[in-house]
């Protein structure tokens, strides 16, 4: 909706840039809001970047799974942040 990449997950964490990309961005946020900033910068560079296909096992929270509802919030309002507010 706000990028033009079609990713079926963007929080798995799992990103490989070359540096001279990296350079071209300021990240700020951390936790669940990395995610949805770097995706949004990214995209506005117009780079190419494909999306790879994982296995994923999620832990439960007796196995250490730190997640909760004020994640998805912090991730929603970054998307929201980036994705109109800051549009450079």
């Amino acid at each position: 909706m706000f990028i033009n990449y079609n990713f079926t997950d963007i929080e798995t964490c799992y990103k490989l840039f070359k540096k001279e990309i990296l350079d071209k961005i300021n990240i700020k946020e951390n936790r669940f809001g990395f995610e949805p900033e770097v995706t949004i910068k990214i995209s506005r560079l117009n780079c190419r970047v494909y999306e790879v296909g994982i296995s994923y096992y999620g832990r439960t929270y007796s196995e250490g799974k730190k997640i909760n509802w004020k994640d998805g919030f912090r991730a929603i309002f970054v998307i929201i942040k980036y994705g109109i507010f800051r549009r450079k």
